[in-house]
């Protein structure tokens, strides 16, 4: 009897370290401290290695580091555990994808039926995947034509996007044609979802086309000015300063 007593006795204080220990991680992780939640979650692993949240936490870590091909296995096995979750076939084939990028071209083909069946199974079991459909638009934008690299295809996920999430959908155009060089048409679509939804990200798109592409310098200053005017955000100012420092420009 006293035996069973501490037997039991381990096996609490094991599951409260245990609770005590996720608790921890979790607070390191939402306050951005991922190299210090890394360990702690590596640990909690062992007993635990079927957990979906630790995996897609250390998977999460690894892939904030850019350390992608240490976070495409903790994708994989969450893939593993439930092949009809959109979210784990994106993060796998996204990560896929970044990892391509970094290697050799060789190596990269050899990725690449991968990368492309997960990101489109994502879009197909989750038909409002916004971020599946972007991977897919830049994917088949940057992709050479012999291997599959198609603007048409590109513009049909955007063309998706754009009946899920308008702004997206207009970004998503504006990338195709800024990719393609038809930058007045990007400036539409960029323009477009200025109007539709007036987030940071599409004044800095419309800026950034403005003075790396179209090198209208004037207009990138404006579009950065009244960016600043919608959201009063501080790191405007630097972006504006250095805008009128590197081009010689005269502004309020």
């Amino acid at each position: 009897m006293k035996k069973m007593f501490f037997i039991i006795l381990l096996l609490c204080s094991a599951m409260g370290w245990s609770q005590d220990a996720f608790a921890k991680a979790e607070s390191l992780f939402n306050s951005e401290q991922y190299e210090a939640a890394k360990p702690i979650y590596k640990s909690l692993l062992q007993d635990n290695k079927k957990d979906p949240i630790i995996l897609r936490r250390l998977g999460d870590i690894e892939s904030h580091a850019q350390r992608y091909k240490k976070a495409f296995p903790y994708y994989k096995r969450l893939l593993d555990l439930d092949d009809s979750n959109p979210d784990y076939h994106f993060l796998y084939g996204g990560t896929l994808g970044l990892h391509a990028k970094e290697s050799s071209k060789l190596e990269a083909l050899g990725y690449l039926d991968d990368i492309k069946f997960h990101l489109k199974k994502a879009a197909s079991l989750d038909p409002n995947h916004v971020e599946a459909r972007w991977a897919l638009v830049q994917l088949y934008c940057e992709l050479p034509g012999i291997v599959g690299g198609s603007l048409r295809t590109s513009r049909k996920y955007a063309d998706e996007l754009l009946k899920i999430s308008p702004v997206d959908g207009h970004l998503a155009q504006g990338y195709i044609e800024e990719y393609d060089k038809e930058y007045r048409a990007a400036e539409k679509c960029y323009k477009k979802a200025i109007e539709i939804g007036g987030s940071l990200t599409t004044y800095k798109k419309l800026a950034s086309l403005y003075e790396q592409k179209t090198k209208e310098y004037l207009k990138a200053l404006i579009t950065l000015q009244d960016a600043y005017a919608v959201h009063k955000e501080p790191s405007l100012l630097e972006e504006i300063s250095r805008l009128k420092r590197d081009h010689d420009l005269v502004g309020d």
